[in-house]
């Protein structure tokens, strides 16, 4: 074939058609990430949650699609006097250990570490709240004085609601606890076979709610600004910070999800790379989050990204100057002072609180976070949170206009098409079914917690429509 029409067909190739990958170059990342999830799930179900192992392999484990082994045992370590586990072997992976450190959690080790460095990972050692919590009256503590229901709820159809969120059609959603506050008190609590009001689970990205809430405090404070550049070093370090666009991305993008930054999360990657590796393989949840490069104008377009959180976590930990301060600001600004005793925030193995995710609390603290945001900041007499920046996480993010206005600051908001339910419901969201719903117009919390799997699917909204049907306004 002459030279001219060889270039001329070549020309005529569809783009990209001799550069389309069908290899998965992520394969070993994938497989290292697979052990280290599971890792960190048997890790905490048995040493946060304090379930036993045929429990774990039953819901939390139920989320993933081939697990390593079964409750007889398989190609993993269980260490009981060391409270780690260690997930893989020759025959199904690199091995990924996770060890429970008292205040934290689970942090999941990095693939050459051993039970041996176990004794090198972060611990909080930070005193609980004095007082015994069953003794102390709700929501301060757990002690409920037993009250009728108010006139302003019927009883059959909050029983009725409590129903339809336990009994799915779905085998896929696995309801574990259910409260509804209403005007601050609890008028239904129920829990599943082995879970009770102290079980603690993953909150996944629930926790991003907890997260802006402490952010919130110190924009309040004057120590964070919502509209200045988030103020640290992107990664890689060229020796130009001056030029970086990335210094155009402020607070308000990155809660928004509207950094602009690549978006490494999606596109199928997530077990794969991005904050995957930060959470299920021991990478540095802070190194990669400043590692993306920008393809947007900061605030137009909205794209749901983990690293968006940490990026804001990493943001506190330099408006509080240094490690201890920072460590201690979760529990001595917010956890303590609502009497949320149970939630523990988790951490990389750098000492750096994965807030987009890796929070471990039950119903009734997530109910008293509920209750924060109904009572508009305020907790015994004490504005602990400002009304303006409770506006500002239910108010719309602009990238969200032309699709709905569904996302505000780390809370989702009722969607334009949604007419059943009320406007001024906002919710916290979180993987396999974790939601806290806050209906200011109804005086109503909602918590759910589940280990949903597969498909999943329960929806909060419609939880929200079932349980106000049994509540009446005036």
């Amino acid at each position: 074939m002459p030279r001219t029409l060889l270039l001329l067909a070549f020309l005529a190739l569809p783009v990209n058609a001799q550069q389309a990958d069908t290899y998965d170059y992520f394969t070993a990342n994938r497989s290292m990430i697979s052990n280290g999830v599971q890792a960190v799930l048997m890790c905490n179900g048995l040493f946060t949650s304090e379930r036993t192992l045929k429990l774990v392999f039953k819901q939390e484990l139920a989320y993933l699609k081939e697990p390593v082994g079964d409750a007889n045992g398989g190609d993993y370590v269980i260490d009981w006097l060391r409270k780690a586990v260690a997930v893989g072997g020759a025959a199904s992976g690199p091995v990924v250990r996770a060890a429970f450190r008292d205040g934290i959690g689970c942090i999941v080790m990095s693939p050459q570490q051993t039970f041996d460095d176990i004794d090198d990972l972060p611990i909080q050692n930070r005193p609980p709240p004095d007082g015994d919590s069953n003794t102390v009256a709700w929501p301060n503590g757990d002690l409920l004085i037993e009250r009728p229901l108010p006139a302003s709820v019927d009883a059959a159809r909050l029983r009725a609601a409590s129903d339809w969120a336990f009994d799915r059609d779905s085998s896929e959603q696995d309801t574990l606890s259910l409260i509804v506050l209403h005007r601050g008190e609890i008028v239904l609590e129920r829990y599943a076979h082995g879970i009770d009001r102290q079980t603690r689970t993953r909150t996944w990205s629930t926790a991003k709610s907890i997260a802006v809430t402490l952010f919130g405090m110190l924009v309040d404070a004057g120590k964070m600004e919502l509209d200045a550049p988030l103020g640290f070093e992107w990664l890689p370090d060229l020796g130009s910070t001056e030029s970086d666009p990335r210094n155009a991305i402020t607070l308000r993008h990155v809660l928004n999800m509207s950094s602009g930054l690549y978006p490494v999360d999606n596109a199928r990657m997530e077990y794969a790379t991005g904050s995957g590796l930060a959470y299920w393989a021991g990478a540095s949840s802070v190194n990669g989050a400043r590692s993306r490069g920008l393809v947007r104008e900061p605030g137009t377009y909205w794209d749901y990204e983990n690293y968006d959180t940490l990026l804001a976590t990493y943001a506190m930990k330099r408006a509080l100057g240094d490690e201890t301060s920072y460590h201690h600001y979760p529990r001595r600004a917010l956890l303590d002072r609502i009497g949320m005793r149970n939630t523990l925030l988790s951490m990389d193995r750098f000492g750096d609180f994965i807030l987009s995710s890796q929070v471990y609390t039950n119903a009734r603290d997530l109910a008293r976070f509920g209750l924060l945001y109904l009572q508009n900041g305020i907790w015994d007499g004490e504005q602990l949170l400002s009304e303006e920046w409770i506006r500002f996480v239910r108010t719309p993010a602009p990238a969200t206009a032309k699709s709905g206005n569904f996302y505000g600051g780390q809370w989702w908001l009722v969607p334009d098409n949604r007419t059943d339910v009320p406007k001024d419901a906002y919710a916290t969201a979180g993987n396999r079914g974790q939601y806290v719903i806050v209906v200011p117009s109804h005086d109503v919390v909602i918590v759910r917690r589940g280990l949903d799997y597969g498909r999943q699917g329960f929806d909060r909204w419609d939880l929200t429509r079932e349980v106000l049907k049994s509540i009446s306004i005036d």
